[in-house]
C-alpha cells in the first residue's frame, strides 16, 4: 500500500476515535446518592409480659405448715427414710399421713407431717424418769400383795392417792438386751458416730434389742447398707446397718433376743455392725441404755 494512503486511512480512523470520545451517552450511568437513602425503620421494643400473663410458680405441698412444729422441710438430698428415722417414726406413717401417692418422690421445700394427725406436736416429748418413786417390778400377771392384818381396819381407808405426774414411763424402763455378743469398737460421738461399732465376721448374729415392730427392711439409705430399723414404742427406734442379710421383713414384730440380720460389710470397708438409737428420733448413746456385761 502507497504510504499516502496509508496516511489518509490512519487519519480516518484517528477521526473516528475522537468522535465517539465526544458523544453524550443517552442514559448517563446511575450515580449512588448515600445521602438519599431512607432511614433505617426503628424496631418498636417488644412490651414486657404483664404479671397476668407470667406462668403461677405453684408452691411446693404443705408450705402453708412451714416452720409449725410437727412439721418438716424437705432439704436437698433428703430421703423420706432418713425423715422418718431423724423423727421417730415409720416412714409408711409418714407417707400416709402426707398422702404420699409415692414415697420415693418427694421434693425440695416439700413439707411433711412428722406426728401423727390429732397429736400436739409440743407434748411430744419424753417422759422424765423419777429420781425419788420407787418403781415395783414384778410380772404382768401378778396380783397385788395381801395385808396380813386379820382385822379390818378401825378408820376407813384413804383414798387411793393419784399417781404423781414424774412416774416413770413405760418408755423409759423397757429392758434392753445387746445386738451381739462382740464387744464396742467404736463408741457414740454425736458429730462424727450417732451409734456404736461391734467388729465381727460375716454371719454372725444381729439381735433385737427389745420387743417391737420392724417398720423398715431394706438399702435405701445411703451409707447404711442393708438397714432394719425396729420400733419399739412411741419413744425409741433402734437401727441395724451393713447387714450381709435380713432376717425379718417390714410390718413384722419381733421379741428381744430374737435374730434379725447376719453381721456384714454392705457399704462398709470392713466387717461390722453400726447400731443406733433414737430417742424421738434423736441419736442418744446406746450404751448408756444397754444393761452391764
Amino acid at each position: 500500500m502507497p504510504s499516502s494512503l496509508r496516511l489518509l486511512f490512519t487519519v480516518i480512523a484517528t477521526s473516528l476515535l475522537l468522535s465517539a470520545c465526544t458523544v453524550t451517552p443517552r442514559h448517563p450511568a446511575p450515580v449512588e446518592d448515600r445521602n438519599s437513602q431512607p432511614a433505617t425503620a426503628a424496631v418498636a421494643p417488644v412490651p414486657a409480659a404483664s404479671a397476668a400473663s407470667a406462668p403461677e410458680v405453684k408452691p411446693p405441698p404443705g408450705a402453708e405448715n412451714a416452720g409449725k412444729p410437727g412439721y418438716y422441710t424437705v432439704k436437698p438430698g433428703d430421703a423420706l427414710i432418713r425423715v422418718a428415722l431423724d423423727n421417730g417414726q415409720s416412714w409408711r406413717d409418714v407417707a400416709k399421713w402426707n398422702n404420699l401417692e409415692n414415697p420415693n418422690r418427694i421434693e425440695v421445700g416439700q413439707v411433711l407431717r412428722v406426728v401423727p394427725p390429732g397429736v400436739d406436736p409440743s407434748a411430744v416429748t419424753a417422759k422424765p424418769i423419777a429420781s425419788a418413786t420407787k418403781v415395783e417390778s414384778r410380772p404382768l400377771d401378778a396380783k397385788p400383795p395381801v395385808s396380813s392384818a386379820s382385822a379390818p381396819p378401825s378408820t376407813p381407808p384413804a383414798a387411793p392417792t393419784p399417781a404423781p405426774a414424774t412416774a416413770a414411763s413405760e418408755d423409759d424402763s423397757m429392758a434392753w438386751g445387746w445386738p451381739v455378743t462382740q464387744s464396742i469398737s467404736a463408741g457414740f460421738d454425736e458429730q462424727r458416730n450417732k451409734g456404736l461399732d461391734f467388729a465381727g465376721k460375716p454371719g454372725d448374729p444381729v439381735l433385737a434389742v427389745a420387743d417391737g415392730r420392724v417398720v423398715y427392711a431394706g438399702s435405701g439409705l445411703r451409707g447404711y447398707g442393708n438397714l432394719v430399723i425396729i420400733k419399739h414404742n412411741n419413744t425409741y427406734l433402734t437401727a441395724y446397718a451393713h447387714n450381709r442379710a435380713m432376717l425379718v421383713e417390714q410390718d413384722q414384730v419381733v421379741r428381744k433376743g430374737q435374730r434379725i440380720a447376719e453381721m456384714g460389710s454392705t457399704e462398709s470397708d470392713t466387717v461390722k455392725l453400726h447400731f443406733e438409737v433414737r430417742k424421738l428420733g434423736k441419736p442418744v448413746d446406746p450404751a448408756k441404755l444397754l444393761p452391764p456385761r
